[in-house]
Order: structure tokens, then C-alpha cells, then sequence
């Protein structure tokens, strides 16, 4: 406490006493924040805001004073020039009653009235005149009036008292020539006479008009500079409070930026042993801001004593031996903590009489904790490395070693003294002892993956070297002993071999099984496929067969029915027109068998690959208008429309007799399904290396999942509008079959309830040698 007293610090011995410092303190007290000027506007609000006003009241208050001034002044000379009058006239008509003569003599009374106007305090402006006892003027002056003659109640409007009464009137208001005059008349005694003094108003108040116009124009001028100081009064604070604004909004941002940094500024007044604070050093050790300069004694304080002795810091700047500072130490937060700070400063003047430092304060205490964090963690992984089983190094980018194990040692041969830090990898690469062997082995991660080898010892062991590359550009190598594993290798290469052998014969065995197991299989599914499809053609031809052998019967009953009548002659002679009915029904039932038999003749002739084409070049035009005329009789008994849109030139390299059945069989069809009044159109048109035939017919359709049976021999498609036609059901198939055995395609478009298109696409090239069905 010695030391701090003789420094100038108070009784206390903390921050926690600074309520109880002298007020002898307070004087030294140094603001932070803002300059005098604008502690004494914030200070005193209400008198710089009634400024303007003052000075108002102040300009009010002299013109106030100065009008009342000019008024009085204004009435002393409208009285004095009334008394003037007054006495004129008086002493005029005084003198014209003495002397009776003069009244009678114009000349004399001309020379008095000169005479008068003379004497006194009477001006240019003022006019005298005597008139008679009517009031008509016989002497005047000054004679430019041109009054002399004339009747001065004439000339004097709303004078009427004065001419009346004389002096008892006294001075009144009249008007002459527009303008107002001040008038006086006396009367003489006898009543003969009168005299009358006038003067204009203008006149009298002459000369203060110009007092007034000096004092208003003294008034304007002073009121301008008042004015004027005023605007630059508050110019000039707008000025300050824009300047004050400017260094508040600096101040903050800098206090904004030591606080967000960590650090603090500080003030050390040597010579009188003060220290002054920013608010950033406050926050940074928990105490509440203050705005008075600290002692030398509570900043030592709090201060760690382990630390540094502050005073042999101080009296060695003053000395003279130092004119700077740089040091870290501790001091006490405000909950007790400590907080590690490092302070640098320099004397602003070392040739100052006065030594004062100034500096920042920096809050370091995570950088010493993380300092020692690391140190601990660098302590932790060298034990952790140096108590591994395998040989660790670590290179800098320079390739100097950094640091290294025993291990690393033992396995090359080296001293303690070749593994100093910072020696070459070269010069201690030379110093190892010689690999019996070594290997690099295949990175399978690329280049970033590293280098791995694999060595061999003088002694016989094996490492296992993986080189990596750090984020510094150096190389870490771990080495771990492999021997065991290079023994147990051997072995199982050994074991290997003869299980690849054995692996190799069952392999060969497996494939062979595999291979009979695939033909099995494949055998098997070409099994199931014929299979399928003979029950599928089982299935189909019972169907037809079955179908045909209502077709087959029917026919053939009517045939020996009819014939047996006919035999028997059961309905008379056989001329009778009867029996040509039977013989009708009977020719008619044969065609219609003889039909169903060439169509499955036919159909039996294509599966079993007999139906023999001969390809010539046939007139399509032609062979097409037979083949309707051939139909057109069966459309004729339904009213079914045929038109056919076939060009005059159409030719194409085909069978004959195969394109005539297809036509043929296709009408047939569309006749049949199409109802009565209905329309079949024909169409056909070249392609590039087809010919197709269109057959189109508004009948009763096909259901959609039928589509797919048509064009299949033995195939028939029933629904409630085919199943009154008879037939075998071969001719769409027989057609489909010409037409592929021609190297073409049938197809099939339809809507049941709508109608059919059938198109039928015939190759136009010349065949090389005659088409026989396949068998």
C-alpha cells in the first residue's frame, strides 16, 4: 500500500472501494465521450432553444420603446407647432386692433405680417393673413399663396369654429387644396378684423418622418444582424451537432471494434500516476465503465503478482531505460477468474518533460488455453507415437525430419544423434542400414492413396512401408512388421495351388453339368412349346371338326332327302315343277359341299406343303372386275354397293389362281357379314416394292379380342352376327397363307358394330424360281 500511495492512489484497494475516493479526484476526471462545448449545449437545452426568442422579445421591446419615443416626440411637435400658431395669430391681432390704421393701409399691414413671420420660430411653410371683418383675406404672407383677395372660410374647409369663436376655437384641423393644414384665427376686438396663422401638416411633421425613416432603417439593420448572427449561431451548432454526431458515430465503431475484438485501449499518465480506460477494458474484465481516470494503485490491484511488478515497470520508464511496453500477465475478472492480456504501449514523447504511455490491451487467454491445449496434445501424441509397434516418421515438405520414433530407429540402424530434427532424408537414407530387399506394391486409391512397400531386413524381417502425403506437402511413413504374415503367405500360396487345382477340376465338372442341365431345359421348354401347340391344333381341328360336321350333314341330309322324294316319285312324275325346286335345293347343296371340301382341301394341301404357285405377270385391272362380276351377284340380293378404285395399268408378278382365290374369298367374307343396303369398297395402289389390296366393308365387325384367332386354320370367330352364316371358316386362313407363300402379309383392321379393313400386301418383283408351300 506504500508503493500505492506513493503513486497517488486513493485509500481504497480495489474497484470494489472506488465509491469511497476523494473528491479531490473528481477534478483530474477525464470525460470519454464527448467535447465541452457539447457537454454545455446538452447541458443547458432550454437557453440555447429560448435563444431565438430572446432575441425577438429584445427586437420587440426596443421597437415597442422607440414607436412609443417617436409618438411622444410626435406629439410634442404637433403641440409646439399649435402654440406657434396660437401666438401668431394672437400677436397679429393684437397689433391690428392698436394700430386701427393699419387695418385700412394694405401696405402696412403687409409689411407687419413680414415682419411677425420673422420673429419667432415660424418657417417657409407657415402662412399669415389679416382679412376684414367677412373674412376676406387683404393681406398675406407670403404673397405666393395667391390667397389675397379670396375668402379664407372659402379656403379653409371645416373651419367654421375658428371663424366663430377666434381664440377660444383654438387650433384646429383644416382642409386647403386637398391637404391638411393646422389653422389659428384671433379676432380683433371690435370684431373689424381677424388675423389667421396656418401650416401645413406635412410641414410640421417634416422632420419627423426622417427621425422615423432613420430609426426604422437603424431598426432593419440591427434586426438584419441579429438575424444574421442568430442563422450563423445555429449554422454553426448544426455544424457541432453534425461534428459531435460524426465523432460519436467513430467513437462507437471503434469501441464496437475493440469490443468485438477483444482488446482495449488505455491512457498511463506517469507524472501524476492516472490511467485512463476505454469502455472495451471494462467490458473485457466484467467491470461497470466509469469516466474517471484509475489510479495506479487499483490497476496494480488486480493484477496477478505472480506476474510482473508493475511499479519497477514504471519507475524504470521513468528512468528513462525503456520507452516501450510488450508484456503478458494476468489480471482479475470481475467474478474472480483470471483473464491473460497482453499490453503493448510506447511514450508518446520521449523528450516530454511529462511521460505518457499509450497502448492496447489484448485479450489472449483462448490463445494460451488453445497454447496449452496443443502443447498437451503434442505431448500426448508423441508418447501415443512413440509407444506404437510400428516405425513412425514424419517429413516436412522440405523433406526434413521433424520427428521420428525408437522404433524407426531400431529397424534402420540409426543414433540418436542422426535423428535430430531437422536433418536431410537424403543424408540419413545414406546412413541406413541396406534392404535385403524391397518392393513397391500397387496402390489401389491412385496417387493420393500414397506409396506403400514392402522391405526386407539385413535380419531377416519384413516391413510393410506406407508412405503418405500430408496437407503440408510432407510425408508421414509408417513401417509395421509383416514377417509373420510374409511366413503364413508362403504357406497359404502353398495351400493356394493345390486348392485352384482342385477348384479347377470341379469347375470343369460343374460346367459340363451345366451345359447338360441348360440342354435339358432347353429340351424341355421345346417340349412344352410343341407340346402346346399340337393340343392348340388338337384343340382347333376337333373344333372344326366338329363345326363341319354340322356343315357336312346338312347339306348331305338335304341332298338324300330331296333325292329319296325324287326316287320315289312320292309328289308325282319327276317333270313336276316340285321336283325342279328339289333339284335346285340338291345342286346347290353339292356346290356348297363341294366349297367346304376344296377349302379344306386346299387348307390341307398348304399345311402339308404340296400347293404348288406359278408365278407370271398378271393385268391386276382385269382380274379384279371378274372377280367382282363373280361377287356382284351375291352383293345384287342384299343391296350392298361394290366400288372398286383399282388403276387401268396395275401389274405385279404372281399366282394366278392364289391372287384370284384371295380376292374372291375376302369379298365373299365382306358380303356376308356386311347387312343389306350395305357399301364394300376395293382399293389397290402401287408401293415401292408391294402391291396392296384393300378390302373395306361397313359390316357387323369383329370383337377386339377376336382379332388375334383370324388368319389361323381351322380358326372361326362366332358372335350374334356371324353365327347365321355357314361356311368352313378356312378362307381368311387360306388367304393369309397365300399370301405369305407370295412373300406377302395380311392384316386385319376392325370395329364390331363398324366394319372390317382387310389389306392384303403382295411383293411386285419377279421371283427367280417357282414357290411351293413348305411343308
Amino acid at each position: 500500500m506504500a508503493k500505492a500511495d506513493a503513486w497517488g492512489a486513493p485509500g481504497g484497494t480495489g474497484f470494489e472501494r472506488r465509491e469511497a475516493r476523494s473528491d479531490g479526484l473528481a477534478g483530474n476526471a477525464r470525460l470519454i465521450a464527448e467535447p465541452a462545448y457539447r457537454r454545455l449545449l446538452a447541458a443547458e437545452p432550454l437557453l440555447r432553444r429560448s435563444i431565438p426568442a430572446l432575441i425577438i422579445i429584445f427586437l420587440l421591446v426596443i421597437a415597442a420603446l422607440r414607436f412609443l419615443s417617436l409618438m411622444h416626440e410626435r406629439d410634442d411637435v404637433e403641440r409646439d407647432a399649435k402654440a406657434i400658431l396660437s401666438l401668431a395669430a394672437g400677436q397679429l391681432a393684437s397689433s391690428i386692433s392698436v394700430d386701427a390704421r393699419m387695418a385700412s393701409t394694405p401696405g402696412a399691414t403687409q409689411d407687419l405680417l413680414e415682419g411677425i413671420s420673422r420673429q419667432g420660430a415660424m418657417g417657409r411653410s407657415h402662412v399669415l393673413a389679416v382679412t376684414d371683418s367677412a373674412f376676406k383675406i387683404v393681406a398675406v404672407t407670403p404673397q405666393s399663396t395667391g390667397w389675397e383677395g379670396r375668402s379664407l372660410d372659402a379656403i379653409a374647409q371645416g373651419g367654421q369654429p375658428l371663424f366663430m369663436f377666434g381664440d377660444r376655437a383654438g387650433v384646429m384641423e383644416v382642409s386647403i387644396g386637398g391637404q391638411d393644414w393646422y389653422a389659428a384665427v384671433s379676432l380683433a376686438n371690435d370684431r373689424n378684423g381677424a388675423a389667421a396663422a396656418l401650416v401645413p401638416q406635412d410641414a410640421v411633421f417634416d422632420t419627423w418622418r426622417k427621425t422615423v425613416s432613420l430609426n426604422v432603417t437603424l431598426f432593419v439593420l440591427t434586426a438584419g444582424v441579429l438575424i444574421i448572427v442568430l442563422y450563423a449561431y445555429f449554422g454553426q451548432a448544426a455544424r457541432a451537432q453534425t461534428a459531435d454526431r460524426i465523432y460519436l458515430e467513430a467513437h462507437q465503431r471503434i469501441d464496437m471494434a475493440l469490443v468485438r475484438g477483444r482488446c482495449g485501449l488505455w491512457d498511463w499518465d506517469m507524472v501524476r500516476g492516472k490511467m485512463y480506460w476505454s469502455r472495451s477494458m471494462y467490458d473485457m474484465l466484467g467491470y461497470e465503465p466509469c469516466d474517471t481516470m484509475l489510479s495506479f494503485g487499483e490497476v496494480d490491484g488486480i493484477i496477478h503478482p505472480e506476474d510482473g511488478d508493475l511499479f519497477q515497470l514504471a519507475n524504470r520508464i521513468v528512468a528513462r531505460e525503456i520507452d516501450h511496453i510488450d508484456q503478458v500477465f494476468r489480471m482479475r475478472h470481475a467474478d474472480g477468474q483470471w483473464v491473460w492480456m497482453r499490453a503493448r504501449a510506447q511514450v508518446i514523447d520521449p523528450e516530454a518533460p511529462e511521460i505518457q504511455l499509450i497502448g492496447i490491451a489484448v485479450d489472449v487467454t483462448e490463445q494460451r488455453h488453445l497454447a496449452l491445449r496443443s502443447e498437451a496434445a503434442d505431448l500426448r501424441l508423441r508418447t501415443a507415437i512413440e509407444n506404437i509397434n510400428e516405425s513412425f516418421v514424419l517429413w516436412d515438405s522440405a523433406q526434413r525430419l521433424i520427428m521420428c520414433n525408437s522404433k524407426y530407429q531400431q529397424d534402420n540402424g540409426l543414433s540418436d544423434r542422426d535423428v535430430m530434427p531437422g536433418a536431410s532424408r537424403a543424408v540419413l537414407e545414406d546412413r541406413m542400414l541396406a534392404f535385403a530387399s524391397e518392393r513397391r506394391l500397387a496402390n489401389t486409391n491412385g496417387q493420393q492413396g500414397g506409396v506403400t512397400f514392402e522391405r526386407q531386413l539385413a535380419d531377416g524381417r519384413w516391413l510393410q512401408v506406407n508412405e503418405l502425403r500430408t496437407r503440408d506437402g510432407g510425408t508421414v511413413s509408417v513401417g509395421s512388421d509383416i514377417t509373420q504374415i510374409k511366413l503364413h503367405q508362403e504357406k497359404l500360396v502353398d495351400s493356394e495351388r493345390r486348392l485352384m487345382a482342385t477348384i479347377h477340376d470341379l469347375s470343369l465338372a460343374r460346367r459340363a453339368e451345366e451345359e447338360r442341365s441348360r440342354e435339358l431345359v432347353e429340351l424341355n421348354h421345346k417340349y412344352m412349346k410343341e407340346t402346346e401347340r399340337a393340343e392348340a391344333a388338337n384343340r382347333a381341328k376337333s373344333e372344326f371338326l366338329a363345326n363341319m360336321s354340322h356343315e357336312l350333314r346338312t347339306p348331305l341330309n338335304a341332298i338324300i332327302g330331296f333325292s329319296e322324294l325324287m326316287e320315289r316319285a312320292l309328289f308325282g312324275p319327276l317333270g313336276s315343277p316340285r321336283y325342279e325346286e328339289y333339284a335346285t335345293d340338291i345342286n346347290g347343296s353339292g356346290k356348297y359341299l363341294l366349297g367346304v371340301i376344296n377349302d379344306i382341301l386346299d387348307m390341307s394341301k398348304i399345311e402339308a406343303g404340296q400347293f404348288s404357285m406359278d408365278q407370271e405377270e398378271i393385268d391386276l385391272c382385269p382380274l379384279m372386275r371378274e372377280t367382282v362380276r363373280v361377287i356382284s351377284l351375291q352383293a345384287a340380293e342384299k343391296s350392298i354397293t361394290v366400288e372398286t378404285r383399282i388403276p387401268d395399268s396395275l401389274t405385279l408378278f404372281a399366282d394366278r389362281r392364289a391372287i384370284k382365290q384371295i380376292i374372291i374369298n375376302l369379298l365373299s367374307n365382306a358380303v356376308k357379314f356386311t347387312g343389306q343396303g350395305g357399301r364394300i369398297a376395293v382399293r389397290a395402289r402401287n408401293t415401292s416394292s408391294a402391291l396392296v389390296l384393300t378390302i373395306e366393308d361397313n359390316g357387323c365387325g369383329i370383337p377386339k379380342e377376336a382379332l388375334s384367332k383370324l388368319g389361323r386354320p381351322f380358326e372361326q370367330v362366332q358372335n350374334q352376327f356371324s353365327k347365321s352364316h355357314a361356311g368352313s371358316g378356312l378362307g381368311l386362313a387360306i388367304s393369309r397363307s397365300l399370301a405369305e407363300l407370295q412373300g406377302g402379309a395380311l392384316k386385319i383392321r376392325s370395329t364390331e358394330g363398324t366394319g372390317t379393313i382387310v389389306s392384303v400386301r403382295i411383293p411386285t418383283r419377279k421371283p427367280t424360281q417357282p414357290v411351293r408351300a413348305a411343308a
